[in-house]
């Protein structure tokens, strides 16, 4: 980019071209180069509020489960976002701080994350579901200077220390309202001076670790490298985006924040307590949704639904988060007429690799590499890049220095080598790729595994395990479950003088439902002497295939006798209520 041109105009120009390729897959994969911003950069400012002011379109549709919503013009965004901006420097947030963002899916969300922007600090997305312990490991390792949260959470910082300002949506005794932000009259903000280099965020994800890895993104690697994910996605200017993710989670800032007002489209969110297929339904087409990405888990349920009233006006559908089961594919393109396309990227990375609008799918693939994404396949046991078909590491080579991707995780340096070694990014992913190219998911190459869309790390969930006196080991592992593709199962080695029973299964059960988030909770244990090396260490390898088995053999749950001692916690009506 030359000195004189605008980051703004450089950022368009990406932006178009893709969206002028939008069909011709292969030309965007073969011409689409990320664009260089320059030595300024804010996305907030230089992208978001220079198509936003002014612009009376919808930004921003939050829908609610009794059937009321609240819309925002872009304009409004703005300007909202420039007040909480003003009113968070007032309590202190600088250039650099990192602020913890613990809301749900409300517009204050939206005008936070901005705000933090505006301001060149730096975004903690924090899901609700987080106790005080965690809390304290994420202010203490991210040196978090401000929490934004609601009235309801804000008991739980009672028991986190800290000299971090204390900032509620509603007014809470000792904390700051920002709810007041919105009376004050501000000018629009001036940009913070940050570089594409500088931090914008840090997301904890499990690892296999004693700690959640913490992930560290810049000014340009979520905000520009997001333009892959909203080629993904398809989303183009003008349409209703909607997205099925919690806060807190990095696809929710893939597909709830920046894709689609990359594509300057409308933001739209529902909110429901308990999953409803048949009211998601009616939201979709009462909304006039023209694009649609959600779990495979809601896919799964979609399906068992009633789908003859037709997709309304959705146009792109996607799945994420988890493969794709072919039948799902199958189901809803007989009713619907649409093809249901999958894609894949982690926390560390916007949309890598994916089925882009308009290609042939190839069920139970995740598609090619997309545009402006280095994806390679390595092999696990030499170290070299596999050509054509074969299978391999799912990498990113970083000799094409790669702009979406994270910088590292901060404060782990060994980490960090063993991610980025022998010069490319190891997403820890094993994949096969067909003759035409198309790659397809094998599985992990580490013991971390995905249920119901969320991220588990088996360590976490074994070390809260073990402090149960009657556990002396445990392993845990995914199982087979038709709606939610794998849930946690805990093999259990009892420590002596307890006993395989009833009594004993509901014990851990509970314990662990006390203990764990409940993204994370243990719904099957089984006791059993588990498998290790010579070494000592427990094989799960053995334990997901033993998994894989009873699946298949359809083995009767719930009981004990001599083939398992597997419980559920669907066999404890006690646990129903708690």
């Amino acid at each position: 980019m030359s000195e004189h041109t605008n980051p703004t105009t450089a950022y368009r120009a990406a932006r178009d071209q893709l969206l002028d390729l939008a069909g011709d897959a292969e030309r965007a994969r073969a011409e689409f180069r990320y664009p260089d911003v320059g030595p300024l950069w804010n996305w907030a400012i230089d992208w978001f509020d220079a198509f936003a002011r002014g612009n009376d379109t919808p930004g921003l549709i939050v829908v609610e489960e009794d059937g009321t919503d609240q819309r925002l013009t872009f304009d409004q965004i703005a300007t909202r976002s420039d007040q909480v901006a003003a009113f968070l420097a007032e309590q202190g947030v600088r250039k650099g701080d990192s602020v913890i963002v613990m809301l749900g899916n409300q517009v204050e969300l939206w005008d936070t994350m901005l705000a933090i922007m505006k301001l060149g600090a730096v975004i903690m997305p924090t899901t609700t579901a987080v106790g005080p312990a965690d809390l304290r490991d994420r202010i203490t390792r991210g040196d978090a200077r401000c929490v934004v949260v609601n009235p309801a959470d804000a008991g739980k910082f009672e028991e986190v220390p800290g000299d971090y300002a204390r900032v509620s949506i509603g007014e809470v005794s000792g904390w700051a309202d920002l709810l007041t932000a919105y009376s004050r009259s501000v000018p629009p903000s001036d940009h913070p001076g940050t570089a594409p280099t500088d931090r914008l965020l840090l997301y904890f994800t499990s690892g296999t670790t004693s700690r959640p890895k913490l992930v560290e993104h810049t000014q340009a690697s979520y905000p520009v490298g997001h333009l892959s994910t909203m080629a993904w996605l398809g989303v183009r200017p003008g349409d209703v985006h909607l997205n099925i993710s919690s806060p807190g989670w990095a696809k929710h800032a893939w597909s709830c924040f920046f894709a689609p007002w990359i594509a300057e489209a409308t933001i739209m969110v529902y909110n429901y307590v308990r999953f409803d297929a048949a009211a998601l339904l009616k939201v979709l087409r009462a909304y006039r949704v023209s694009t649609f990405c959600a779990p495979p888990t809601v896919w799964r349920m979609l399906i068992n639904a009633d789908l003859s009233g037709g997709p309304g006006a959705l146009r792109e559908i996607i799945g994420a988060g988890e493969p794709l089961n072919p039948e799902v594919i199958s189901q809803v393109s007989r009713q619907w007429g649409l093809t249901l396309r999958d894609g894949y990227g982690q926390t560390e990375t916007t949309a890598q690799v994916g089925n882009m609008p308009g290609e042939r799918v190839k069920p139970g693939s995740m598609g090619r590499p997309l545009p402006g994404m280095p994806s390679v396949l390595v092999d696990v046991e030499s170290g070299q890049v596999v050509e054509g078909p074969g299978e391999g590491e799912l990498c990113l080579d970083l000799s094409a220095a790669p702009v979406a991707l994270m910088t590292g995780y901060q404060g782990d340096d060994a980490r960090n080598a063993e991610a980025m070694a022998g010069g490319f990014y190891h997403t820890g992913d094993v994949a096969e790729r067909d003759a035409n190219g198309m790659i397809t998911y094998v599985g992990r190459t580490d013991d971390v595994f995905k249920a119901s869309d969320y991220k588990i790390s088996p360590f976490e969930l074994e070390s809260v395990l073990i402090e149960h006196p009657a556990v002396a080991e445990a392993a845990v592992v995914p199982a087979p479950d038709e709606v939610r593709l794998a849930i946690p199962k805990a093999y259990i080695a009892l420590a002596p003088g307890h006993e395989p029973t009833r009594e004993t299964a509901l014990s851990i059960l509970r314990h662990a439902r006390e203990n764990l988030a409940p993204w994370q909770r243990v719904r099957r244990i089984e006791f059993y002497e588990l498998p290790k090396t010579i070494s000592g260490k427990i094989r799960r390898v053995e334990l997901r295939s033993r998994e894989q088995e009873l699946a298949s053999e359809a083995a009767m749950p719930g009981t004990i006798g001599q083939e398992t001692r597997e419980w559920r916690d669907s066999d404890f009506p006690e646990l129903r209520s708690s």
